[in-house]
């Protein structure tokens, strides 16, 4: 990303993210030359590699777009409760994507062809993961004690469901919440299994 400098105007490097947003989702970045982004974005060609000498260079300012995913697990746990917690933890992250779904989706397409995207999308995931681990860890209760290999298979598996759910936001599907009430069930009820019953004498 370039660093500031005299005599630019953050108004106009705005105005060419959003437009390259909007165009590389509605295009892909390949078929997307800078020449329309400097159009749509009402400005000289020349301001756009003056602000990202290279084109892919504004992939990398797009990542840096996506919403802060850090959250502290004790601002979403229900002590005791597993599913409550990992409802709470979709509720908030869910909050802060649904400010750039497009964003979102268009960068998750894009990794599969730029390093730059893949790398950050993946360093998202491990830090997605580390949260999720958290906050299960924080909402068991004292006489529920799942191993530790548990716990990291539960982590990585809704670290995935919520990535996936995330990387097709844009598209409106229509039991998207229904999925993730069960995966949440799941999730929590391998963790946590209800204790059966004795069976009477």
């Amino acid at each position: 990303m370039a660093g500031s400098r005299a005599g630019d105007d953050p108004s106009a490097r705005e105005r060419i993210l959003t437009a390259a947003e909007e165009l590389f989702a509605e295009s892909g970045f390949d078929a997307t030359p800078t020449s329309r982004i400097a159009e749509r974005a009402s400005v000289p060609k020349g301001l756009v590699h003056y602000y990202f000498r290279r084109k892919a260079d504004l992939l990398t300012a797009l990542v840096e777009r996506l919403p802060d995913e850090r959250i502290e697990p004790a601002g979403v746990v229900v002590p005791g409760d597993v599913a409550a917690s990992l409802h709470r933890l979709v509720a908030e992250l869910d909050r802060r994507l649904s400010a750039s779904p497009l964003l979102s989706h268009l960068l998750w397409r894009e990794a599969d062809t730029h390093h730059v995207v893949r790398d950050a999308l993946q360093s998202r995931f491990r830090a997605l993961v580390r949260t999720v681990r958290a906050v299960i860890m924080a909402s068991t209760g004292a006489g529920a004690s799942p191993t530790v290999a548990d716990v990291d298979s539960a982590a990585g598996l809704f670290a995935l469901a919520v990535s996936y759910r995330h990387s097709v936001a844009r598209h409106a599907i229509g039991d998207a919440k229904d999925q993730m009430e069960r995966e949440v069930a799941f999730i929590a009820g391998a963790l946590i299994p209800r204790t059966r019953p004795r069976a009477a004498h």
